[in-house]
């Protein structure tokens, strides 16, 4: 952590000094704070009404197609469709929260401790004016996108998938033994063979495993 004498920017740039700030510098570092956290707690709520709103979809789209044998299996791979729209919208939100979130600790770990009475970084002004004049957001698109699948979307992709197979099945007469490849069969929509259907499910799901997977694990500013 600035000030002991082991924090990063203190070991980037090797000089620590005791920070004096006038009122009116402090006023506005503490309602910029301030600002910051508002839209933190904002985007945070958003973030979780695009999960609601992901959620209350797959519920809806899942007892339709199970609460009739005539419905088609099609609404499951619909549903799939509006989830990764719904996780795109929730991984451009997401960096947008990062982007408030980067600046808060920045102000966290320097301006703060330098308030009460701590040796931090003197070039830590330069850090936030930085992220002040040009914003951007600490991870990438496939960042975000891999944080969100960790977080909330694995899940309720899990259940589709589980449920579809779910749908497959009670089409099968009872004491009807599936052998492959017609079991594939089961999965046609209109002209489009069920093995295709398959294959197009299992590189998606692939794909979605391959964004958590590959996704970080650390922000900035929070090693040590």
């Amino acid at each position: 952590m600035p000030g002991t004498g082991g924090g990063e920017g203190a070991v980037r740039e090797g000089k620590l000094t005791e920070v004096s700030y006038s009122g009116n510098q402090a006023n506005a570092l503490i309602h910029l704070y301030r600002a910051e956290v508002g839209k933190m707690t904002a985007y945070r709520q958003r973030l979780d009404m695009t999960t609601n709103w992901s959620v209350v979809t797959t519920a809806g789209l899942a007892s339709f197609a199970l609460g009739d044998v005539n419905n088609s299996h099609a609404t499951f791979l619909f549903a799939m469709f509006m989830n990764y729209f719904f996780l795109r919208l929730e991984a451009r939100r997401f960096r947008t929260f990062e982007i408030a979130h980067h600046r808060v600790r920045i102000m966290e770990r320097f301006f703060y401790p330098a308030m009460l009475g701590d040796k931090v970084d003197a070039g830590w002004h330069q850090l936030l004016l930085a992220e002040l004049a040009k914003p951007r957001s600490p991870m990438t698109r496939n960042d975000a996108l891999g944080w969100r699948l960790n977080r909330n979307y694995l899940w309720i992709y899990a259940a589709v998938l589980l449920a579809w197979f779910a749908k497959l099945d009670l089409s099968v007469p009872k004491g009807f033994l599936l052998e492959f490849p017609e079991a594939f069969a089961l999965a046609d929509i209109g002209n489009f063979p069920g093995w295709m259907v398959f294959l197009g499910v299992g590189v998606f799901y692939l794909y979605l495993i391959g964004l958590a997977l590959r996704a970080a694990r650390t922000y900035p500013l929070e090693e040590g």
